[in-house]
């Protein structure tokens, strides 16, 4: 495991708690709704991700036109990939262990999602949205993929 893992955990952190603060203050201070409360402090912590994983995780000088679509491409499949493992795993726990309660196959279905969502999301935005390769002349430039 390299160095920018543990940046993009902390960037995933901090950017949550980003979220999670405007989502506070729009829903108790400004008083608004739970729909766009949520909708924009997710959108604010998507962006606050974003910026740090280009500059502070993978240190990438991708172009924004370039890597902003490739972002928001890994990021809505790493949640639907997720999203269906946490479901199917989810099933097939409660059809494994019927006494279970629910409420913790629940929960151990969202760790797996979580996890799962964690490691590709990684994986992509390394190796998709903020790849650089070296030219020639060994300095890096932008992937022409």
């Amino acid at each position: 495991m390299d160095r920018s893992f543990l940046r993009f955990l902390l960037v995933g952190v901090f950017n949550t708690l980003v979220g999670l603060s405007v989502i506070a203050l729009l829903l108790h201070v400004a008083g608004a709704g739970y729909w766009a409360s949520t909708f924009i402090g997710n959108g604010v912590g998507a962006l606050v991700s974003y910026a740090l994983n280009k500059r502070f995780t993978f240190r990438s000088d991708a172009s924004v036109g370039r890597s902003l679509w490739r972002y928001l491409t890994v990021t809505v499949v790493c949640y639907g990939l997720s999203y269906g493992v946490g479901l199917l795993g989810g099933k097939l726990l409660s059809a494994l262990l019927p006494a279970f309660p629910e409420s913790r196959i629940h929960d151990a279905a969202a760790l797996l999602g979580t996890g799962l969502y964690t490691i590709a999301n990684y994986a992509g935005h390394k190796y998709f949205t903020f790849r650089t390769v070296r030219t020639v002349s060994g300095q890096a430039g932008e992937s022409s993929s």
